[in-house]
């Protein structure tokens, strides 16, 4: 079993959590806030970013690409699906808490 497309979805996750820890936000105020409009966007741009290279993938596999192998495709199928399900449950609690919000009385 080829482990290559694992390995470097491994490390991915290993560069960003890094980069998370060690640098703020692009977005970041004066206050040292950061720009939640901005981080939604960047995280919005990502997932459609995911999935257009996934679809790109899968489409290149079913023509019959010999560079395109089915693990790199699956793989990569999976984690868009993921950042698509992880950002429908942002938007859910997002919607949540606008909710409870308007239901506060004043």
């Amino acid at each position: 079993m080829d482990t290559r497309g694992i390995e470097q979805m491994i490390g991915e996750l290993r560069s960003t959590a890094q980069t998370a820890a060690n640098k703020p936000a692009q977005g970041a105020q004066a206050t040292g806030g950061v720009d939640f409009a901005e981080v939604l966007q960047g995280a919005l741009r990502d997932v459609s970013a995911a999935q257009q290279e996934a679809r790109g993938m899968a489409q290149e596999f079913s023509t019959g690409d010999p560079n395109v192998n089915l693990q790199d495709v699956m793989v990569n199928l999976q984690k868009a699906s993921l950042s698509f399900q992880q950002m429908v449950q942002v938007r859910n609690k997002l919607v949540t808490a606008y909710q409870d919000i308007m239901n506060m009385p004043v």
